[in-house]
């Protein structure tokens, strides 16, 4: 008689993996650990492009809109904040802490020219939108083709 057995096409990679899993636990200590590695932080960003602006939006909750800094320097826009740690209560032990606190600063060079003097920020539900519009050089014309 045949005994069935479960086919693994590729029992070289989950044991590869579960070295590569003891390696880092042995050279970072436990996975949980794991994210409190990072000492510095950055948000998330999404840029689009309408017709008229250019849109940044920036995922930065739980900050104070004062705390937040935006530069225009020719085509490079930077964004800096603080983000300050709540005070801790006492006789309060933590069990975990993964939201991120300090200073970031994020830069991106911008695509197409923007009008300096008409930009507009607003901070709304942990959500920085900076809307820059173009200007005329930046913007595209479309040129209507006529029959002959």
């Amino acid at each position: 008689m045949f005994e069935l057995a479960p086919w693994k096409p590729f029992p070289e990679l989950s044991s590869l993996r579960r070295e590569m899993d003891r390696l880092w636990e042995e050279f970072m200590g436990r996975s949980e650990a794991l994210p409190a590695l990072e000492a510095t932080w950055a948000p998330a960003l999404d840029v689009s492009e309408t017709k008229d602006a250019l849109v940044v939006k920036a995922e930065i909750p739980g900050m104070d809109p004062k705390d937040i800094k935006i530069h225009l320097a020719g085509d490079t826009l930077t964004i800096r904040g603080e983000k300050k740690q709540e005070t801790e209560e006492k006789g309060e032990n933590f069990h975990r802490v993964e939201r991120r606190y300090g200073a970031f600063a994020r830069t991106l060079r911008l695509p197409v020219e923007v009008k300096q003097d008409k930009v507009d920020a607003q901070y709304k539900k942990g959500v920085l939108k900076i809307v820059l519009p173009k200007k005329e050089a930046g913007k595209v014309k479309e040129i209507e083709v006529k029959e002959a």
